[in-house]
């Protein structure tokens, strides 16, 4: 039995399960909650629901056989620490491998989300039998995680695949600290910012937009509204898709030319609002990346939809029962 955390900017859950007959993670149990305290209350908050869900199915932590906690980067898996994520502040420096390792007893292993997702995608979603793929958050925030060459890619300081932090202008909306990154046009938080922008434009020449109606509305706005009202035919709402779509396309032109993978696979806000982005995204991407490695390589929504965090922190917990973990780029090694 396996034990997974995911820890995200908004919201966490402790997950159970184990892999079926066929070999695919099913995931059995499961509790949400926000992610609305300080730091070690939070951690504190987790390994309590922890503790409820193992007892609701009659389990203790003697059975788990490995645990996996998937959290947004910067982070040192080699360390088992987390490394102030920018959509958990306050988040610095904490040793949660050890903490966890101490109160559960068993083996736990810690990996950035985008790595975690990778690993679940190559698994059992839709990088199975691919060798080279790139997996993008596109969430909360925008990661990358590496597969190249059948193996886990993380870079010398774990921190490969941090691609939410490149600037690609020089003004835009902030992501990842950052004015003009690509987590600032492509995320949920960037989404919202640009669709602010746009609708503080209308509504100062006396116009209005069918997801913000006045000034005061503003906070409101998510790229979730944005998005529906993009759906009913709202041209504002649908421009400021094409413009995080357009940013995407340019920052996976990057990737092409540079990895030149079989396979991207776009992670959450893709998998919802594939009909606004695809378009302006393709566009660009032909525009900008070489010609062979574009026809070389297909772009997909998440195999695993709206579980891949779940399975992600699973996959990473089935890393620890099997005794692997990433190293210096190399890919999965044996720690014993």
């Amino acid at each position: 039995m396996f034990l997974g955390i995911d820890i995200g900017g908004t919201k966490c859950a402790v997950v159970t399960g184990m892999p079926d007959s066929s070999g695919m993670m099913q995931v059995l149990d499961k509790i949400s909650t926000p992610t609305d305290k300080p730091v070690y209350e939070m951690i504190a908050k987790l390994f309590s629901l922890a503790e409820e869900l193992l007892q609701r199915n009659e389990l203790d932590n003697k059975e788990l056989d490995g645990i996996g906690i998937s959290c947004g980067g910067p982070l040192s898996s080699k360390r088992g620490r987390i490394l102030s994520p920018p959509n958990l502040p306050g988040w610095d420096d904490i040793p949660i491998v050890e903490m966890a390792t101490a109160f559960f007893q068993q083996k736990v292993i810690l990996q950035n989300d985008a790595n975690a997702c990778a690993v679940a995608e190559w698994k059992y979603g839709a990088g199975r039998g691919v060798d080279n793929l790139i997996f993008l958050t596109f969430g909360t925030g925008m990661g990358a995680g590496l597969i190249l060459n059948g193996r886990l890619y993380s870079g010398i300081t774990d921190l490969a695949g941090e691609v939410g932090h490149i600037r690609l202008s020089e003004a835009g909306p902030v992501g990842f600290g950052k004015s003009g990154s690509f987590e600032g046009y492509c995320s949920g938080g960037g989404i919202a910012q640009l669709g602010q922008i746009k609708a503080r434009e209308q509504i100062q020449m006396g116009q209005s937009t069918a997801y913000c109606a006045s000034l005061d509305a503003l906070p409101y706005v998510t790229a979730k509204s944005i998005a529906e009202a993009a759906a009913e035919g709202d041209e504002t709402a649908i421009a400021v898709y094409d413009h995080s779509s357009e940013y995407l396309g340019r920052a996976l032109a990057m990737l092409i030319d540079v990895l030149n993978p079989e396979l991207i696979i776009l992670g959450s806000i893709y998998g919802r609002a594939q009909q606004l982005i695809e378009k302006k995204m393709w566009s660009a991407i032909h525009r900008e990346a070489f010609k062979d490695s574009v026809e070389a390589c297909r772009i997909v929504a998440a195999g695993l939809g709206e579980s891949i965090g779940d399975i992600a922190a699973l996959s990473l917990a089935a890393m620890a029962a099997e005794g692997t973990r990433t190293v210096k780029g190399s890919g999965l090694m044996n720690t014993e």
